[in-house]
């Protein structure tokens, strides 16, 4: 009995820390230049030291939602820098 409430105990735990952020990027929040050049530069600064820039017309919106999902954590960005690096993103993806 102890080992079944201990299984169901870790298994809830798994799949509530693996469900989306509150805070997670939607769409769009910045909308100032001055926001975009943030962003620009969270991007330039924080991707590049991994790889090579992604051109910002790989993905359209939906697309860097998910992409940077993934490798936000990675480049243990703030959910603020999180969000003007998308806005950043979509404002010179044209799509």
């Amino acid at each position: 009995m102890k080992k079944l409430l201990l299984t169901a105990a870790a298994g809830t735990l798994f799949l509530v820390s693996c469900g989306p952020k509150s805070n997670a990027v939607t769409g769009p929040k910045y909308t100032s230049a001055n926001d975009f050049a943030k962003g620009q530069t969270i991007f330039e600064n924080s991707c590049n030291k991994c790889h090579a820039l992604p051109d910002p017309k790989k993905h359209d919106d939906k697309g860097w939602i998910r992409t940077l999902s993934r490798m936000a954590p990675k480049a243990k960005l703030t959910d603020d820098q999180h969000q003007l690096v998308y806005d950043y993103l979509i404002s010179v993806n044209g799509r």
